[in-house]
Parts: structure tokens; C-alpha cells; sequence
């Protein structure tokens, strides 16, 4: 490929993503492999079209179950929009934008969609609009797929963390993933009796050999619950050794035992109505993952980076900074997992416009999460549901 542009037949349509010619501005792809997610971005100049010059792409690719799974595009300049877009698929997966060019992004793309068509999976819609990136076949040889795997992957900081990303990518089945970390001829496959599963927790203890450790794990695998034990050896910032030593199945009720965690909540009366607070509210809003329900809409905040996998005790959830729920009834309310999170996020509220439109009325800490219960209970009132929930435990 000589030019890093596109040409397509017109049809006669105007401001179309589909009829203009297509010329390449820039591409970028969030390095989280490691995660089993990364969002991939590309923007194209359509100089043929009259007003609406400018096609931003998204796409959401899954290496463990659902393959390419979401697109999104904006047709013209709208940068609220993009901006919008690339909160909604990219915000939560705590990465960094690495550029990439568009040969690379072709190829991640349609590695994908294979994915896909293997796993009978449909692609998502508007076809159409991403068509011309699949009509020419790419192939890359073995560095350059290293060289776009490196762009692909967060620099690993510790043995820590190696282990929980490895453990992460053995769990979801992820082997091209798993044998990133690994050295060479590794045996991966050392549960073959789980589909593609979470890791929900993992522990990691100090071995008898140096640089060897006992990881106990908790993952979440065809709707059940089980316990692994696995003895691994690093080298060379590598895994040079996975061996199972048991596994055993838990109940949902000590599953959830061992994933407790205390929720710290914060309740604010709303002068103003609920609309009024958007994602522009606050500044963490801004970056926030939101989702609508029949009750109020949830904000939900993430850390800036996946420095929660660099812990001897991983959690998958220690991502979420916290989050807002704005209720029908005109009730915030601020929760986190973490002391200093629920302190933030109270900061954050009184450095916002929002500040002297909010009446402060109660604050709580639980020893298990309860923001989500109170989202689906069909109560009105946080306060009514805590009142509710205590006479019902008596």
C-alpha cells in the first residue's frame, strides 16, 4: 500500500461516510491487551464532502468473547460528540492512547473480524461505513506483530503485576495474550475444565524458591465460582513457570464473602432538577461512564491508569474510583469503595458549579455495596431504603 488513502465510488449522496474519498489523519489504539479490551480510534479527512469533512471512527475489540463488538462513528467535527464516544468505549479501560498507523489499525481490525466469523458472531452495524478497511487484506510478519503487541501492552512495572495480568489472560482463555508474558513453549492450558472466565481476585504469596510464588485465585467461570491454586516462577520480567497445584468450587454466598468490601456513601438533597446535572457537572464527570436507569442515572468515575493490577491482593473492581447517582426524586448520591475516594469525589462536588445547589443530608459506610441494591429496589429515598434494610435485618 503506497498512499494511506481510500477511494470509493460515489452514489450521488452528499455529506455520506460512505461515497467520499477517504484520507487518512491519524489512528490510535488504548494499550490494555493486557486487560482483554482495547478501544481503537481512526480519523479520516472526506474532502469531496461539501460540509461534513471529517469521519472519527471507534471500535471496541474483546480478545475473549464478543470479538469486535462495538462501532461507533461521528460524521463531521462535532468534538463534544467524539469526545462523548471515546468516554463511553475507551474512558473505563484506565490506558494510555498509543498512535498507531493505519496499516496496523487494518490489521488489528480485521483480526477481529475473523474473531467473529470463526466464533459466529455478527458485526456490529453500519457495515458499510468501515467496509473499506476490510476489502484490503493485510498481513504482517512475526516482528512487526511484536513491534504492534508492544504498542498494544502497558509497560509492566513489577512481578506483581506481571502475575495478575498473566492470570488475567490465562482465566479468559486469552492465550496469544498469555504467551506475551511468557517464555517460550510455556504450557498454558493448566485448567482445561473452565470456559473463558474472570479473574475476581487473586492472591500472591512469596514462594520457597526465589522469585517463585503461590497465587490463590478466585474466578468466575460458566456462571459458578471456583478456587485455583497455581505455583508460578518469574525470569526475566517473564513467566517462566505455571504449575496448577488444585481447584475447587465455591458457593455464590462465599464468593461474595470473599469479594466484601465496605461502600462509603455521601447523600446530597439537589436544589436544582435532576436534569440539570450532566456530564458536565463536575470535573470528573466528564470522563465518566453513564448509564440511564428507570430510578436515576448512574456516573460512573475511573482511576486514570490499571495501577490496581499491581497489588499482591487484585480485585477486579478497584478500577472504579466511585460513582454519582442522580435519582428521579433530585437525590446525589456520592459512593466509593475507599475512604479517600469518597473524599474526593465530595471535593470534587464542592469545587463544581453545582456546590451551593447542594444540601449535604447524611453519610454512611456499609460493609458490602448497597449503591446498586438501592438503584433496582424501586425505593425513591436512599434514606428510606437504609431505614428499610435495617428493620428488615432486625
Amino acid at each position: 500500500m503506497n498512499r494511506n488513502n481510500f477511494t470509493v465510488l460515489r452514489g450521488g449522496l452528499l455529506d455520506s461516510a460512505d461515497t467520499s474519498e477517504k484520507v487518512f489523519e491519524s489512528a490510535y489504539v488504548t494499550n490494555t491487551r493486557l486487560m482483554g479490551v482495547v478501544c481503537m480510534y481512526i480519523h479520516f479527512r472526506l474532502p469531496d464532502n461539501p460540509t461534513l469533512r471529517d469521519l472519527h471512527q471507534f471500535f471496541y475489540l474483546d480478545a475473549e468473547e464478543y470479538g469486535f463488538e462495538t462501532y461507533k462513528s461521528i460524521l463531521g467535527n462535532d468534538m463534544d460528540a467524539v469526545r462523548d464516544a471515546e468516554n463511553t468505549l475507551a474512558s473505563g479501560l484506565g490506558g494510555q492512547k498509543v498512535e498507531i498507523t493505519l496499516r496496523e489499525a487494518m490489521y488489528l481490525l480485521q483480526r477481529y473480524v475473523r474473531f467473529n466469523q470463526q466464533s459466529k458472531i455478527p458485526l456490529p452495524e453500519d457495515v458499510r461505513e468501515y467496509r473499506f478497511l476490510l476489502d484490503q487484506d493485510v498481513s504482517m510478519s512475526q516482528p512487526e506483530q511484536y513491534i504492534l503487541m508492544r504498542k498494544l501492552c502497558a509497560e509492566i512495572h513489577s512481578h506483581r503485576e506481571l502475575i495478575n495480568y498473566f492470570l488475567m489472560r490465562i482465566i479468559g482463555r486469552d492465550f496469544s495474550a498469555a504467551s506475551f508474558l511468557a517464555c517460550s513453549g510455556l504450557k498454558l492450558d493448566q485448567f482445561p475444565e473452565f470456559s473463558a472466565g474472570t479473574l475476581c481476585k487473586n492472591n500472591i504469596e512469596p514462594g520457597d524458591a526465589p522469585d517463585t510464588y503461590i497465587c490463590k485465585s478466585l474466578i468466575e467461570s460458566g456462571s459458578a465460582y471456583h478456587i485455583i491454586v497455581s505455583e508460578i516462577r518469574v525470569s526475566s520480567n517473564q513467566i517462566s513457570s505455571f504449575e496448577r497445584i488444585s481447584s475447587f468450587k465455591v458457593s455464590p454466598a462465599e464468593a461474595s464473602m470473599m469479594l466484601a468490601r465496605s461502600e462509603f456513601v455521601t447523600v446530597f438533597e439537589m436544589l436544582d432538577p435532576p436534569e440539570a446535572f450532566s456530564k458536565d457537572a463536575t470535573r470528573r464527570t466528564k470522563s465518566a461512564m453513564v448509564n440511564t436507569h428507570e430510578s436515576g442515572t448512574l456516573y460512573m468515575m475511573f482511576h486514570p491508569n490499571n495501577s490496581h493490577v499491581d497489588k499482591w491482593e487484585y480485585r477486579l473492581n478497584d478500577d472504579v474510583q466511585g460513582m454519582y447517582f442522580v435519582s428521579m426524586v433530585g437525590q446525589l448520591i456520592a459512593a466509593a469503595y475507599r475512604l479517600d475516594d469518597i473524599r474526593a469525589l465530595e471535593q470534587d462536588l464542592s469545587q463544581s458549579p453545582f456546590a451551593r445547589r447542594l444540601i449535604p443530608t447524611s453519610k454512611f459506610e456499609f460493609q458490602e455495596p448497597v449503591l446498586y441494591e438501592f438503584i433496582h429496589s424501586g425505593f425513591d429515598d436512599f434514606d428510606d431504603f437504609v431505614e428499610a434494610v435495617q428493620r428488615g435485618s432486625e
